[in-house]
């Protein structure tokens, strides 16, 4: 009689199926850098930034729902709602790359030349001032 045993049904995955982006060997503990990581480099930045202060919660929910997730790859993505786990490295890694571009361009210091009047309205919107 031919028994299967439970390692032998396991595949490992091979490839994400979109061109460029390889299988990571051991995506989760990475991940659960890259958030902590940007997490750091966000406290950098003043606590009245509203990109710091948005940016800083979303990443606080993916970070729990990495931590939740007890090793769960599938239930990493499923929570993540960002495709493989491969694509939420990219992701992360992405933000993180972003939050040291926003301290050097310091986004959330006032305009240095004031804007025309009118720049900021959309049709069927008028601008308080």
């Amino acid at each position: 009689m031919f028994r299967l045993t439970r390692p032998l049904l396991q595949v490992a995955k091979t490839t994400t199926g979109i061109t460029g982006l390889a299988v990571h060997p051991d995506p989760l503990p990475t991940l659960t850098r890259t958030y902590k990581a940007t997490l750091e480099a966000l406290s950098a930045l003043p606590s009245t930034s509203v990109y710091r202060q948005g940016t800083e919660a979303l990443t606080q929910k993916k970070l729990s729902i990495v931590e939740a997730a007890k090793g769960d790859i599938a239930a990493v993505e499923k929570g993540l709602d960002e495709g493989q786990i491969e694509e939420s490295l990219l992701i992360a890694s992405d933000e993180l790359q972003l939050v040291g571009k926003m301290a050097e361009w310091k986004a959330w210091e006032p305009l240095e030349e004031k804007p025309e009047p009118g720049q900021w309205e959309y049709p069927g919107t008028t601008a308080s001032t």
